[in-house]
């Protein structure tokens, strides 16, 4: 049924095992299968879910802005993916949604995508510096995605405007096999697809940490449906930011680096569509706030630039997107993060 539902969605099970006496509650989770969806795949990995009586369903999105049909109708109980217009719009139609906690961001060092092109480009002389990029072919994940920002402040790089590149959507992979084939001429994946892509002969141009600094790229997302249940939810985010904090303790100036870093990596072989662990090692991670928090500079930031584009509807506001409720309750039970010791 729900594979019906959810149409192009992938659909699999995270089994667990209840813990004695804990009474396991279904949760089906939104995810794009990017590196930034770690936090959750470590969460299930070492039974933080299955501490909270937590069986984890993940279901794989080619973006999150296709999350958010399935959430509002209440066949996803959890979205893990880029901040988009399509949630603002959603919130502006009376839809009962909500940002709860940060999935990603982009500190200065720590890019979440990057602006690659295809190589025979440069070499061609078609492409030599940013403003060359007027009248290319870019590929982004969804239409009012976390990448709508990211390009809008690329383009005011090149001192180009909104519509001076040709902008089209696919799924990260996608993105991959489009560059490989020609078929676009620049495309901004995440990680691991990027690297992926750059070892089949794509270049990286810039990181969007260069291009936009401290952008909140993606955030966990809740319908009304789930949080109502406000126990469960808080447990939920309780979990997630177990799995969050183990990330961060295994990277040293964001690379995985050591025993905890080999075993997150391990986790992502097993999780992500990259199987390759050398793949893993070899970037730089994105960022993923220990303390859950989200930058709301940022969130208006984009929130801008998607009614500047003309992609946001009706009466809405950064505000009415956000609830930080659930992951108050839960920093009140874990307290704030503290590097563990190696």
């Amino acid at each position: 049924m729900l594979r019906r539902l959810l149409g192009a969605a992938l659909l699999f099970a995270a089994v667990v095992a209840p813990a004695k006496g804990q009474p396991m509650t279904k949760v089906n989770i939104g995810v794009t299968n990017s590196a930034t969806d770690v936090g959750f795949f470590i969460a299930h990995k070492k039974g933080y879910y299955r501490d909270e009586g937590i069986d984890a369903q993940f279901i794989v999105f080619d973006s999150a802005a296709r999350m958010i049909a399935p959430l509002a109708s209440g066949d996803l109980d959890v979205g893990a993916g880029g901040i988009s217009a399509g949630l603002y719009n959603a919130v502006g139609r009376g839809i009962d949604i909500r940002m709860v906690a940060d999935k990603n961001s982009t500190p200065p060092g720590r890019a979440s995508t990057k602006l690659l092109i295809r190589k025979d480009l440069i070499e061609s002389g078609r492409y030599k510096n940013l403003p060359d990029i007027k009248g290319m072919k870019l590929a982004n994940s969804a239409l009012g995605g976390s990448g709508t920002g990211t390009l809008k402040k690329l383009l005011d790089r090149a001192g180009l405007k909104w519509g001076d590149v040709e902008e089209v959507f696919m799924s990260f992979s996608q993105q991959v096999v489009a560059l490989q084939n020609k078929a676009i001429d620049l495309a901004l994946p995440a990680e691991p697809q990027a690297t992926d892509a750059i070892r089949n002969g794509a270049v990286r141009l810039l990181g969007d940490d260069e291009i936009y600094p401290n952008h909140a790229i993606s955030a966990v997302i809740y319908p009304g449906h789930f949080a109502k249940k406000t126990d469960l939810a808080t447990r939920f985010i309780k979990a997630y930011l177990r799995g969050v904090r183990d990330f961060n303790d295994a990277l040293e100036n964001g690379v995985f680096a050591g025993p905890r870093g080999e075993e997150i990596v391990a986790v992502l072989a097993e999780y992500s569509l990259i199987k390759d662990a050398a793949v893993h090692r070899s970037f730089v991670q994105s960022a993923i706030n220990p303390d859950g928090a989200l930058n709301p500079a940022s969130l208006q930031t984009d929130f801008d630039i998607f009614r500047e584009v003309k992609l946001i509807e009706g009466d809405v506001t950064v505000e009415k997107a956000v609830d930080m409720s659930f992951l108050q309750a839960a920093l009140k039970q874990l307290g704030p993060y503290k590097r563990a010791s190696k």
